[in-house]
């Protein structure tokens, strides 16, 4: 269920020059209701004239055992920067859980999860629900230099991981859609989320390779509730759709990006 809710934060960690952990939790001491991985929230910045729009931001991790919601956010533009440099302690306006889910297959399944960035962070969540339900995720991060690749400890608490950088300085170099791991292992399905232009040469991959295929969109989403249509994505049968309302998570036959 939907629910606007003050949120105390606990942690801002900076995981890098421009990514930040903020770790939060129920203001009032009330236990965080399910949320499930995929989902997204939109985050509102008090005390700005020009900032009114809310952010969305994907949910990064869930711990149960200290009631915290984890949010990874890049610090790009005037909202997010203004969002990493609160401070413990500090309360935060969360409009949650938005947004539809990935699926998590029945049986056990080779699943491989691709994260691009920033685009990391459902991944994380997604890998602990996977492993809970009985599968064993692998990860493949990619970004342009080692401190571009965030939460490493934390995926490697969950499965293998495997690291590219475009400049070498971690794991393999190069593009995260060359690594090897695509060539030498099969798995049965593929979840993917970062820049479009890596998730749509995954899904010509996947496709390739006859592997189902999840992806989470990043489209812009000022409003979160399908009004300014800036989130508009391409479907084969269903049109124009907006991501806040009907995604952010697709399976990629849904969407017109290799036809």
């Amino acid at each position: 269920m939907k629910q606007k809710l003050d949120f105390r934060i606990t942690s801002n960690e900076a995981l890098n020059e421009q990514t930040f952990l903020l770790k939060v939790s129920p203001l009032n001491g009330e236990t965080l209701q399910e949320v499930d991985p995929g989902q997204f929230v939109q985050l509102l910045i008090h005390d700005s004239a020009t900032l009114f729009l809310r952010r969305p931001i994907s949910i990064n991790f869930v711990d149960k055992e200290t009631n915290e919601m984890w949010l990874l956010i890049q610090s790009v533009g005037g909202g997010t920067k203004k969002i990493t440099e609160m401070k413990v302690g500090e309360i935060l306006d969360i409009l949650f859980p938005l947004g539809n889910t990935f699926s998590i297959p029945d049986a056990n399944k080779k699943t491989l999860l691709i994260g691009g960035g920033v685009g990391t962070a459902p991944l994380l969540f997604l890998g602990k629900r996977l492993k809970e339900k009985g599968h064993q995720p692998e990860f493949l991060l990619g970004g342009r230099k080692a401190l571009d690749i965030a939460q490493v400890e934390d995926f490697e608490k969950l499965g293998e991981v495997h690291i590219t950088t475009e400049d070498g300085s971690l794991g393999t170099k190069g593009l995260i859609t060359h690594h090897p791991i695509l060539k030498e292992k099969q798995f049965d399905k593929i979840y993917t989320c970062g820049p479009k232009p890596m998730m749509i040469a995954i899904a010509r991959y996947a496709t390739d390779n006859n592997i189902d295929c999840e992806a989470s969109l990043e489209n812009h989403m000022p409003c979160g509730f399908g009004a300014c249509l800036c989130c508009v994505e391409k479907t084969k049968e269903r049109g124009n759709i907006c991501v806040c309302t009907e995604g952010p998570v697709f399976n990629i036959n849904e969407l017109q990006w290799i036809d």
